[in-house]
């Protein structure tokens, strides 16, 4: 059945209203409520706010490196250490290594430049940073649904936004109401914040309806691929940073990896990869099981077992790349809009901070007696921020490594190391990216081969064993939330032209090519082992994938990532 004929035998939905609704239960998401609720305090308004979250609890489908700066937290809320906020490992040193195959040379202390300082920072599990936060928002008045999908953005008639619906629930694989069938319920708001993270599905919508990205540079992205292990006490070196760059990337690939030694213990690492490569035959994944055996990475995990998994595309932040953010009724925030500081490697503080930007304009306008209008105290708050004067200061890093790894670096110690201490904060040069990652896929043909080793099982692991560290799942009997416009495409152009590229750029194994009996080849997607990373909504060279949400509370169950 359709989405309408469903409506038709079962509606009316039910409607709550809302002041404000916020999609994503990130720190950015977070970050809206919490400082809503506390101008309301403040102000001594009631002004009601609701967080819907699609993963089983907050938290769950959070991923990231992490070192995060304070900064914004502090803001939000300064007496956060003593609340207990789990920022607990700060930063120790700074290790930026340039890796040769077997060989490794470290930049010198005096010599890095200043995007690579952590000084202050901290080496943070941001799932448990994100649990405490929802933990704080609602001990201060707002209402968090974990497990239900915003699934749909709902209009008024003047074509502001509304708010949105949830999906439906107990819906089975033929599209069939099952006997456990459950409908949405629809949330309309004077304000509606998306804080879906990188390419939210329906962020990419709301860009689209009111050309939020026209006159913009289009949206690039990377996908980071993580692991958590638990190290021997004898190599913990709690608050060590190393970020690495080289080896295994060709120049034609943009990628770098991550080490962070966390408190108990604990190991975080990974690898990301700017998802503009050329070459179809690259997998994310493998390149990321291979740098592990590099003997600098190596040397970090002897003895030691690993204990999480998970992946996540994330936004290369540059300014220019920002679409406008506001339109009549709500608001995009965090990396539904993108801000990231890829060069700092760093998103969170800036999601909160654009959160708490949202949230005052959003808060000022509900106090006002205003509706879903557009919110413009938001966009013109952020261009007087720090946030604002720190992504213009890095918004050509990604760009000239775009450019290859030699000109990357220099270019890099340029603006960061050179013009600083020439008292120039800023570059006075701003380049532009001129198309989205999926056209940069060139034909298998013009490519070799790339052979990866076999995993060991000890270093090295395939992608399912990977999955199953992620504690994903997904109710079987549902209809697959990887959909394709066009169902021949996959044969007919992806794997004819670029050899099934979507069977290597998935880190979970979703897409696989299989033989029917009259020896045709055939896509398979196993939507079950999704890690919501949304790589293949981004990578497509069609553009014929389309990520779209699934029943609530599926997905990673991370825990400490």
């Amino acid at each position: 059945m359709t989405q309408e004929e469903i409506l038709a035998q079962f509606g009316p939905r039910e409607a709550m209203e809302y002041d404000v609704v916020v999609i994503g239960g990130g720190p950015g998401g977070l970050a809206t409520a919490i400082r809503i609720k506390q101008l309301a305090a403040e102000k001594g308004n009631d002004v009601s706010v609701v967080v819907l979250e699609k993963g089983s609890e907050p938290g769950a489908h959070i991923l990231s490196g992490a070192v995060m700066d304070p900064k914004a937290m502090t803001e939000l809320i300064p007496n956060w250490k003593e609340l207990g906020c789990p920022l607990n490992q700060e930063v120790t040193g700074d290790d930026v290594l340039f890796l040769s195959e077997t060989g490794t040379k470290r930049t010198p202390d005096w010599l890095l430049p200043r995007n690579f300082h952590n000084d202050g920072c901290y080496v943070v599990s941001l799932s448990n940073v994100v649990k405490w936060m929802a933990a704080h928002a609602e001990s201060i008045g707002v209402e968090i649904f974990p497990g239900f999908t915003a699934a749909e953005v709902l209009y008024n008639d003047d074509g502001s936004v509304k708010g949105v619906a949830t999906g439906n629930l107990g819906v089975g694989k033929d599209g069939e109401p099952t006997d456990n069938f459950q409908l949405g319920m629809e949330l309309h708001a004077k304000y509606t914040i998306f804080a879906e993270g990188a390419r939210g599905h329906l962020g990419k919508q709301v860009i689209a309806k009111y050309n939020l990205a026209e006159g913009r540079d289009p949206q690039s992205y990377a996908i980071g691929i993580k692991e958590l292990w638990e190290v021997d006490p004898s190599k913990a070196k709690p608050g060590l940073v190393v970020h690495t760059s080289g080896w295994p990337m060709q120049d034609d690939a943009f990628g770098g990896g991550f080490l962070y030694h966390l408190e108990d213990n604990k190991v975080t690492l990974g690898f990301v990869l700017g998802l503009d490569y050329k070459n179809p035959w690259l997998s994310p994944f493998e390149e990321m099981q291979r740098w592990k055996t590099h003997p600098a990475i190596a040397a970090h995990l002897e003895g030691a077992k690993r204990i999480g998994y998970g992946a996540r595309a994330i936004n290369n932040g540059t300014p220019q790349a920002l679409p406008k953010t506001v339109f009549p009724g709500g608001a995009l925030i965090g990396c539904d809009a993108g801000y990231l500081n890829a060069a700092r490697i760093k998103g969170s503080h800036a999601a909160i901070k654009s959160g708490m930007l949202a949230a005052d304009a959003a808060f000022e306008a509900v106090s006002a007696g205003r509706a879903n209008d557009e919110l413009s105290a938001y966009p013109a708050a952020f261009e007087k921020s720090w946030l604002s004067k720190e992504l213009n200061q890095y918004r050509n890093f990604k760009l000239w490594f775009k450019k290859g790894m030699l000109v990357g670096t220099l270019m890099t110690g340029i603006e960061q190391w050179l013009l600083p201490k020439l008292g120039i904060d800023t570059p006075p040069w701003t380049l532009h990216g001129n198309k989205p990652d999926h056209v940069s896929l060139e034909p298998a043909a013009q490519h070799a081969q790339i052979n990866y080793p076999k995993p060991d099982g000890k270093l090295t692991f395939d992608r399912l064993s990977s999955v199953f560290i992620s504690n994903t799942n997904h109710e079987e009997n549902q209809p697959a939330h990887l959909t394709l416009k066009d169902a021949s495409v996959p044969v007919n152009i992806n794997l004819a032209t670029f050899a099934g590229p979507e069977s290597r750029y998935c880190p979970a194994g979703v897409y696989e090519f299989v033989k029917n009996d009259d020896n045709t080849d055939r896509l398979q997607i196993n939507a079950q082992n999704c890690v919501h990373c949304k790589t293949c909504d981004i990578k497509d060279p069609t553009q014929n994938i389309v990520w779209v949400t699934p029943e609530g509370g599926g997905g990673p169950n991370y825990s400490g990532m």
